[in-house]
């Protein structure tokens, strides 16, 4: 049991960092990888782990095999970008204007229909549990703490207030996607305060059953993450990279006030 234990760690770390230098670019695309030998020397590992890690990236859409062409790396639009660990690895290695771009027009068409389906089809547990989050990303903003995994639930249970299979079962890739639009929002100065009411209009509209007011409230909401990100992008400043725990919000310390002079 220690034995497959250690093996299944070894694939995964294996797995994960050959991941991480394709995304990276150290691999360029349509070149070969280096040979199973090569690998198995500069990471340590046999060629059995070698090859399992290379099968899973090869399913992922990183890599191709073929006979007398051997393991190439495959350019980024053949990627499967709904893959929580190819989201992973770019977020990792640096998020990027065009997949920024991409995933605010992922957002458009995914979120709209599934808030109007939540709207007719939630439940009283679907809204406890849309409502729990919520609370959760009101303490953070208000006391501080992990604002993006709370967020990151309030969407996760919109979609799975809609009751269709295949929009929940895209809750996972779209939860990796997602966090590094949230992640953005948490760098903004007044980024989550500003964004905590339209949160709050989109749940009452669910709430109210009405399909078409939810619609629109989930669009403002879209829209002012787009406003995040541009702001990000026009100002030049560095896109953030994203690992690890998600940025708690940190409240900005303020004087205590001295206490009023009791009248003699």
């Amino acid at each position: 049991m220690q034995f497959s234990t250690t093996i299944k760690n070894m694939h995964g770390h294996t797995l994960d960092g050959l991941g991480l230098d394709i995304v990276s670019g150290r691999y360029s695309a349509i070149g070969a990888l280096p040979p199973e030998p090569v690998l198995c020397q500069q990471l340590g590992v046999s060629r059995t782990v070698i090859r399992e890690s290379v099968k899973s990236l090869v399913a992922k859409g990183l890599l191709s095999t073929g006979p007398k062409v051997g393991t190439r790396v495959m350019p980024d639009a053949h990627w499967n970008w709904f893959d929580p660990d190819v989201v992973n690895w770019q977020a990792r290695c640096g998020l990027t204007p065009e997949f920024l771009k991409d995933l605010q027009e992922l957002r458009r068409v995914v979120e709209p229909a599934a808030v109007r389906l939540a709207a007719e089809r939630a439940t009283p547990e679907d809204i406890a549990n849309i409502e729990a989050a919520y609370a959760g990303m009101k303490q953070a903003v208000e006391e501080g703490g992990d604002y993006v995994t709370h967020d990151l639930r309030f969407h996760a249970g919109l979609l799975q207030a809609s009751h269709n299979r295949m929009l929940v079962q895209m809750s996972k890739a779209l939860n990796a996607l997602l966090r590094t639009s949230f992640e953005i929002s948490t760098r903004i100065q007044d980024g989550t305060k500003n964004s905590l009411p339209l949160h709050r209009a989109v749940l009452n509209a669910v709430i109210a059953r009405n399909p078409a007011k939810a619609e629109r409230a989930v669009m403002v909401l879209i829209e002012g993450a787009r406003n995040d990100i541009d702001q990000v992008l026009t100002s030049r400043r560095k896109l953030p990279v994203v690992s690890g725990a998600a940025t708690p919000i940190k409240l900005k310390t303020k004087l205590a006030k001295r206490p009023a002079k009791t009248p003699v």
